[in-house]
């Protein structure tokens, strides 16, 4: 396996990416989408980075503009420039000669969300699957959560009704929820699910909270969204 850094220009602001590989190239790459108040270096994200790539997915994971190294200020953040930095990183990696331009995309908390309103823009004939950890089904009803991170800009688009509900009909989707996800009501789990398409799916983890600090439970939601990528990724193998 080995690892490479790399950054993208986003209008005025570079954002920055680390892209780990498999040993068996070029394969799918799986896109890892952080949430609020975290970032590509969080603990969850650098262990996808280690062990995506050891069932044979490469996995990116990259820092929205206003997070970690890329540029930018957390204030100025939407779902609408997210979703630009992730159009911008999924058309670098497409260009990479390691990948051969099948995605998958993972996110947790609003990394999911975002994950979700980008899949819902690709065209019929390319899927892309899905999975997401804690992430919310509507972000009008999250004002209670973590109020100091989320910046004017991301409260006056939701406000404005822009992007304030996730997207219905997307397929191939997983939803993990924590029955104990202290941030975003776990009925939201459920709601995400009822709104997918087929095929979809819903691994709800007993016990667990919103950052899946057990290492127990993150072990389970990783071993549950690898399987679930390999298998619509790499539909020919047999996920372990």
């Amino acid at each position: 396996m080995s690892e490479h850094r790399f950054t993208v220009p986003v209008g005025a602001a570079d954002v920055a990416g680390v892209l780990h590989l498999p040993d068996d190239l070029p394969g799918p790459c799986v896109i890892a989408c952080h949430g609020m108040g975290a970032s590509k270096d969080s603990d969850k994200y650098l262990q996808l980075g280690r062990e995506v790539p050891a069932g044979g997915l490469a996995l990116a994971r990259f820092d929205f503009r206003g997070s970690g190294e890329s540029a930018g200020l957390p204030r100025d953040a939407t779902i609408e420039s997210r979703l630009a930095d992730l159009d911008a990183v999924l058309a670098h990696l497409a260009t990479r000669p390691e990948l051969d331009g099948r995605f998958g995309l993972l996110g947790s908390s609003l990394g999911g969300y975002v994950a979700l309103w980008a899949a819902s823009r690709v065209a019929a004939g390319t899927p892309r699957p899905v999975v997401t950890w804690n992430a919310p089904a509507a972000l009008r009803e999250l004002a209670h959560a973590d109020p100091g991170e989320a910046g004017a800009a991301l409260v006056t688009e939701v406000r404005r009704g822009l992007r304030a509900e996730a997207p219905a009909g997307v397929p191939r989707v997983l939803v993990i929820q924590a029955d104990r996800d202290e941030v975003v009501p776990p009925d939201h789990g459920r709601r995400l699910f009822e709104r997918a398409a087929e095929p979809r799916a819903l691994h709800v983890i007993a016990g667990a909270d919103h950052r899946l600090t057990d290492l127990d439970h993150r072990r389970d939601a990783l071993e549950e969204s690898r399987r679930f990528l390999l298998h619509h990724l790499v539909p020919q193998r047999t996920a372990p």
